[in-house]
């Protein structure tokens, strides 16, 4: 058949009957479009998982757990946080740890006995994980080693039941247990009795906030169920406008996913971790990012999809070892996250050939991953977008007064939708300054073309994005104001090109200071975590550059200090 357009590809994939019709859901006061056959909530994910049986879900190292094995332990874990901690429906329960297959088991376990999950960046120092754990009002703790030890001199501040620490190989701290000794001897046959539905809260993932401390983003169980729904459309709208066709479901065999993102992060939870899983498909782990483990991955796993940011798939196309491995396996290339070069996607191409669909989108936390994608052939012909919305999401552009502007006009971008979460925890001003009337003001800066993709221009908000990971300025810069010899701080982004953008600092200090640039920057590790940490830190005396207003001129500064060029360097 002849290759439809997009809009008669959106028509045909979501006509009556087919598997991503939709329909309308009256949600917190919005009518809103709903996958119809999406799960209605994490616990039936992982019941349909179940059915897996004895196919691999989590590989990890030389680990490998079953659909069946790891429903069983997922099972375990919901029912010693019902029936030994007193977890109830709505309780928070915290995991702080790398990737481990303990990860998606304490993460299932936890949502499937109704509790909120409160996934935490494992790159955070104790004083930050502190303020999560605090501020979510975490009953219980799914660790992993480091991140224990690491909480040690800040467990007394805490109202914490219960820390289950996973791959321990030191002595436990005391009243700590392990994972192991946590499920240990738990036959569980069925997920505790916990009624549990699509708009109850789920999850809380922690954003940087404009204004100093983190804000957690309260997802709901129908905001990840939705984004299963929306994944999968967005690859069988590439092929349909690749080749004209939908492959017949498990024609091309069992697909399998290298995840090279952490947990922790929306992306790793909502984009891979939950559609491979509800689809049954094999997920290859990486403790740390590596280009040349995972070309290694690849090759002994018959990989069929991989990505992450920009920057990852960079890696892996400049490796000494991509032409030594085989990759032949790979159908799908997929990234978001941070802004994506229009090479890259001739790089794939130049390497992959025409059997694989590369692809790029747009979410936030806010948006449980993805409201837009670009992939397949619409990719090709507009490497500057992030795509279009998929079909149960809009998007606007607004002015500053609010109101919509038209095709090609630049404004701040909006979006609705039931992948919108429902607000920040106990936040109630935060929440009213970015949910406003049912959309979600998201700070960034867009076009929409008469096509409706669109681009991402600039960032309202003062923030960065290193390698997929957020830096909001305001954050770094009130650490470098604790330092006494600090007078005034500005922190930049300095333009790399396979990070995106790295952190940068000019600093004036005060009459007859020392503090040197290597001293501000242990500073500021001492506080926050190491990707916040800025790589150069320019030391001033004199005054830095601010408008009338005493706003610090930032686009100035960056100017004066040649911090325009992309760097190539780690």
């Amino acid at each position: 058949m002849a290759v439809p357009s997009l809009a008669e590809s959106h028509r045909i994939l979501t006509s009556p009957g087919s598997r991503f019709e939709m329909d309308e859901r009256v949600i917190r006061g919005q009518r809103l479009r709903v996958w119809k056959h999406a799960p209605p909530t994490i616990r039936h994910v992982l019941e349909h998982a179940r059915a897996h049986g004895d196919r691999d879900w989590l590989v990890y190292e030389d680990d490998r757990l079953s659909y069946e094995e790891g429903w069983r332990l997922a099972a375990a874990v919901a029912g010693r946080l019902v029936e030994e901690l007193g977890i109830r429906k709505g309780d928070r329960v915290a995991v702080a740890m790398r990737n481990f297959p303990e990860w998606p088991l304490a993460f299932f376990g936890a949502t499937a006995a109704g509790a909120i999950a409160v996934p935490l960046n494992a790159w955070l120092t104790g004083e930050e994980l502190e303020f999560a754990l605090a501020d979510s009002g975490s009953s219980v703790l799914f660790a992993d080693e480091e991140r224990a030890r690491l909480l040690e001199p800040h467990y007394a501040k805490l109202p914490l039941r219960q820390v289950v620490v996973a791959r321990a190989r030191e002595k436990l701290l005391p009243g700590h247990v392990s994972f192991e000794e946590f499920v240990a001897g738990a036959e569980a046959s069925e997920l505790p009795p916990v009624e549990v539905l699509p708009d109850d809260p789920a999850t809380i993932f922690y954003t940087s906030g404009t204004t100093g401390r983190p804000k957690g983003a309260l997802g709901s169980h129908r905001n990840l169920c939705t984004n299963i729904w929306s994944s999968a459309f967005s690859q069988a709208r590439g092929s349909l406008r690749r080749t004209g066709t939908l492959p017949e479901p498990g024609s091309g065999g069992r697909a399998a996913t290298l995840l090279s993102v952490p947990f922790f992060h929306v992306t790793g939870c909502h984009s891979v971790l939950a559609p491979n899983t509800f689809a049954g498909n094999k997920l290859v782990m990486m403790y740390r990012w590596n280009p040349e483990r995972a070309l290694e991955l690849i090759e002994r796993e018959r990989i069929t999809a991989f990505g992450g940011v920009p920057s990852m798939v960079w890696q892996v196309l400049e490796s000494p070892d991509l032409h030594r491995r085989d990759t032949s396996s790979v159908r799908m290339i997929g990234y978001g996250g941070a802004p994506a070069a229009p090479e890259l996607v001739r790089r794939i191409r130049e390497h992959f050939g025409d059997v694989v669909q590369a692809s790029n989108g747009y979410g936030l936390t806010e948006t449980s991953a993805i409201t837009t994608t670009n992939n397949s052939v619409d990719y090709e012909r507009k490497p500057d977008s992030v795509g279009v919305p998929v079909p149960v999401c809009d998007v606007k552009v607004v002015d500053e007064a609010g109101q919509e502007l038209g095709p090609g006009q630049v404004g701040e971008l909006c979006i609705r939708g039931p992948n919108v979460v429902m607000g920040y925890w106990n936040r109630p001003d935060a929440t009213a300054e970015t949910f406003r009337d049912g959309w979600l003001h998201t700070g960034d800066i867009a076009r929409i073309d008469d096509e409706g993709f669109v681009t991402i221009l600039d960032r309202a908000k003062d923030m960065l994005i290193r390698g997929g990971e957020n830096v909001y300025c305001v954050e770094v810069e009130d650490v470098l104001y604790q330092h006494p010899d600090v007078m005034d701080a500005a922190v930049i982004g300095i333009p790399h090109r396979i990070l995106g953008e790295e952190v940068g600092a000019a600093v004036q200090l005060r009459p007859g200071a020392t503090a040197d640039e290597e001293a501000l920057r242990r500073h500021v590790a001492g506080h926050l975590a190491a990707f916040k940490v800025p790589v150069r830190i320019e030391i001033r005396r004199e005054p830095l550059p601010r408008n009338p207003n005493g706003k610090i001129l930032k686009r100035q500064l960056k100017a004066e200090l040649g911090w325009t060029e992309p760097r190539t360097g780690g």
